[in-house]
């Protein structure tokens, strides 16, 4: 395998391999652990298209780069790849931040595939040079709203941090698919309550949620909430979840005491089982982790064998032509991919990757229950 951390000195384009830029949040306040998990999964993929001959008898190179959930350094390292060379690029798990690369990919004509975000509108406008593997936020986070209602939470509080895009609109589709179907939603907001003043919002009559959802960017923020609440007698019995997925990293469990953080429900992006592919994958990611993967990290592999078959069937050379995602049909980690238009979605979208809520067995961390199946 060529998996280039750094450029050559020289910044020039390689003559044998065909150049993939790769995104990732690799260093704070970036979550850390997504990026390790996302790049670790980009880099089996590019070791198994390399095996196996490369690309029109070309290997794979991928040049990495660190966002640190930086949108503004996220874009610079664009342009940066584009002079390197690279004919596409990959990865990226903060939303806001993708948000900036396809914006700039979009503006410079440079194909990008988003393997992890959700934010529904990643360009301004609709655009041929972007597609996503994620499902789009409205879509699986209504998945969310809706296994909160089958579960019998009707009246949902969220505690959230207003001032992100990501948790705003967050915020509004579960408020949207909540009310929707008779439910309430009330909002706390992170930066003006401490955790034991919003308990004190959630005792009033009005106010008794039988569910707290944590909408928050930092695993210390979510565990201070998940102590207090947990630590109330007057919330004895209130169910707690975080709909971006935290619980699947490491970092969150780290981040908690003796409220480890299991049993809080969750979306991940995983068939119920795994097909013949997706095992050995499975297997292959969790020897390089050294621990079991998430999915971010089959959304890192899916991402190279998707980017794979663009090249051999459009080329491995830059163009000013946008590629043909609607062309392209790969049978992935976990399912069939391929791409379409979804109405009120910017990009090509796999519509849709396969979506469940699940949670950490409190008895068995590392076993996941599966509690609600898209």
């Amino acid at each position: 395998m060529s998996s280039l951390r750094q450029p050559p000195e020289t910044g020039q384009s390689s003559t044998l391999g065909i150049r993939i830029g790769a995104l990732a949040p690799l260093s704070r306040p970036g979550w850390i652990d997504a990026g390790r998990h996302l790049l670790a999964g980009l880099e089996l993929a590019v070791e198994e298209v390399n095996n196996s001959g490369g690309v029109s008898g070309k290997p794979l190179e991928l040049l990495v780069r660190d966002t640190a959930a930086d949108a503004t350094k996220a874009a610079a390292a664009v342009d940066e790849l584009a002079g390197l060379g690279v004919v596409a690029l990959a990865g990226e798990y903060h939303s806001v931040v993708a948000r900036a690369v396809a914006a700039r990919a979009d503006a410079i004509g440079l194909p990008y595939l988003c393997s992890s975000a959700v934010l529904d509108q990643l360009t301004e406008q609709p655009t041929n040079w972007v597609a996503r593997l994620a499902p789009a936020q409205s879509h699986c986070w209504s998945v969310y709203a809706d296994y909160l209602l089958s579960a019998g939470h009707s009246t949902v509080a969220i505690a959230a941090d207003p001032t992100s895009v990501y948790w705003a609109s967050g915020t509004r589709i579960l408020r949207e698919r909540l009310t929707s179907r008779g439910g309430t939603v009330i909002v706390l907001n992170v930066r003006e309550l401490t955790p034991k003043a919003m308990c004190d919002e959630l005792t009033r009559g009005e106010n008794r949620a039988t569910a707290v959802l944590l909408l928050v960017s930092q695993s210390s923020t979510a565990s201070e909430i998940v102590e207090a609440v947990s630590g109330d007698e007057r919330l004895t019995g209130t169910f707690m979840g975080a709909p971006a997925g935290q619980p699947e990293l490491a970092d969150w469990a780290m981040a908690f005491g003796k409220h480890d953080g299991t049993a809080t429900p969750f979306l991940r992006y995983m068939p119920e089982s795994l097909g013949h592919r997706g095992a050995r994958v499975e297997a292959a990611l969790r020897e390089k982790l050294t621990e079991a993967p998430s999915f971010v990290a089959f959304e890192g592999y899916d991402t190279i064998l998707v980017l794979a078959e663009l090249l051999r069937t459009h080329g491995t050379d830059r163009t000013d032509n946008p590629p043909a995602w609607s062309d392209i049909a790969v049978d992935g980690s976990r399912g069939h991919i391929s791409f379409s238009r979804i109405p009120g979605i910017s990009v090509w979208q796999w519509a849709w990757p396969p979506i469940e809520v699940v949670d950490r067995d409190p008895a068995q961390p590392d076993r996941f229950r599966t509690l609600h199946m898209a």
